[in-house]
């Protein structure tokens, strides 16, 4: 047994380690004083869960029915459009009603249509228009409920605790985009998409019960009624903050010109790994959710316009080195950094809006922000193809990795105040705060 002290310079190292773990590890503070908060993360696991069943399952359904590439890429055209109107109609509601029972309302029919699929796919021979109709009711759906869903998290936390509910939001997300996928293929291949219809119209059940338990989240006061007029005001408001802009335009440059999901099977026969192709869709969600799990940083962030440009530049230079090499591992471990990278952009981006946005605002705003994550990755999808064509696979992904660096750098130097933006300092971000402390304080949450 050894009876001398420990050493002061062991002791001074082994408490510097433990204190950088500390401040990697997430931070709960908005899980341990909402009751609201972890009842919408709660519902949010679940909905996840049962929402990628269906994503698997649709698609598997029609190649059955169909056997037709072609049919099974329309998928995309039939969500796009709907989301998008219905988005930016979603955002003037959630600035007109309560946010809660606008969730549940659309959660509600979420469910109902996830029901009818599974009616559909009881038949003796189901039938291919209704799968159609069904997913383009969701995606309206989902884009009415996006924004009041977004919206709400600002509501039932304080406005200190934002970036540290985001990134909580994210370890959720970003676990369920790595097993969301593989349960949910094991369940179709074994199962049947029955099988996975039926368990997303229980988690839909499941999730109803836990936002029922929330409490009302009305609107503002003043609160102006959903309009075209009032969806018009949305956009002037963001027309006038360019650092709010240029969060949009650097989200879309990035994934206009960096996003090479479309072209990973070709990729994948480039490099002589057929095997790998699930680990490249899942590679970015590894790298998001190890931000996640390491997100307790993050809340210490305040100037959050430089947090969004240097993670759009680590996208687009990850994006770019995974062109260029040669190897699937290298790639495979790249693409996880610019999955990374886009996490810590998305909690920047997420923070910089709900802090500095107007309450009476927001909802229209996240409609907005729907519509530029929506757009980006479809038209970047139709560019990387195109260039693949052109240059090859490695070169479009390269290509499109070094022109989004460059086109981030440019939009940087065009918006200063992206840059500027720091939240201890930023009057918008000032008044939102001291709206919220003027605000009445709620009933006590309910106890169980």
């Amino acid at each position: 047994m050894n009876d001398d002290p420990p050493h002061p310079g062991r002791t001074a190292t082994g408490g510097r380690l433990r204190s950088l773990l500390r401040g990697l590890r997430p931070d709960l503070a908005p899980w341990r004083s909402s009751r609201d908060f972890r009842l919408l993360w709660s519902a949010g696991c679940v909905t996840t869960f049962g929402s990628f069943l269906t994503y698997v399952a649709v698609p598997m359904q029609i190649k059955e029915l169909t056997g037709s590439y072609l049919a099974v890429g329309l998928i995309g055209a039939v969500e796009l459009l709907p989301l998008i109107a219905f988005g930016l109609w979603g955002g003037a509601l959630a600035d007109a009603l309560d946010r809660r029972k606008l969730v549940l309302a659309s959660e509600a029919g979420l469910g109902l249509l996830s029901a009818l699929l599974l009616l559909n796919a009881l038949l003796p021979t189901p039938v291919l228009w209704p799968i159609y109709l069904v997913t383009g009711l969701v995606a309206a759906l989902d884009g009415l409920q996006r924004p009041a869903l977004d919206t709400l998290t600002p509501r039932i936390v304080e406005h200190d605790q934002m970036t540290a509910a985001f990134a909580l939001n994210s370890l959720y997300r970003s676990a369920g985009s790595i097993l969301g996928p593989a349960l949910a293929g094991l369940i179709v291949a074994f199962a049947g998409v029955q099988t996975a219809y039926a368990l997303d119209v229980l988690t839909f059940a499941v999730s109803l019960l836990l936002l029922a338990r929330m409490r009302a989240v009305p609107p503002p006061t003043g609160a102006e009624k959903p309009s075209l007029a009032g969806i018009a005001a949305g956009l002037r408001y963001a027309r006038s903050r360019p650092e709010l802009l240029g969060t949009y335009v650097v989200d879309i440059c990035a994934m206009l010109f960096a996003f090479p999901n479309a072209i990973f099977p070709f990729l994948a026969d480039d490099l002589h790994a057929h095997w790998a192709l699930g680990l490249m869709y899942g590679a970015s969600a590894v790298g998001s959710l190890a931000v996640s799990a390491t997100s307790g940083w993050t809340s210490r962030v305040h100037r959050h316009g430089r947090m969004v440009v240097l993670a759009a530049l680590g996208w687009g230079a990850a994006m770019a080195g995974a062109g260029l090499v040669g190897n699937i591992w290298p790639v495979l471990l790249l693409l996880a950094v610019a999955g990374g990278a886009d996490n810590v952009s998305g909690l920047g981006r997420s923070t910089m809006w709900n802090q500095s946005i107007p309450d009476g605002l927001r909802g229209r705003l996240a409609g907005v922000e729907l519509l530029s994550y929506s757009v980006g990755p479809q038209l970047g999808q139709v560019r990387v193809g195109a260039m693949a064509g052109l240059v090859g696979v490695r070169g479009s992904i390269w290509a499109g990795g070094l022109a989004c660096v460059v086109g981030v750098v440019a939009l940087a130097a065009a918006l200063p105040e992206l840059l500027a933006y720091d939240a201890r300092t930023d009057p918008h971000t000032a008044a939102v705060r001291d709206a919220r402390e003027r605000r009445p304080k709620p009933a006590p949450e309910p106890v169980g």
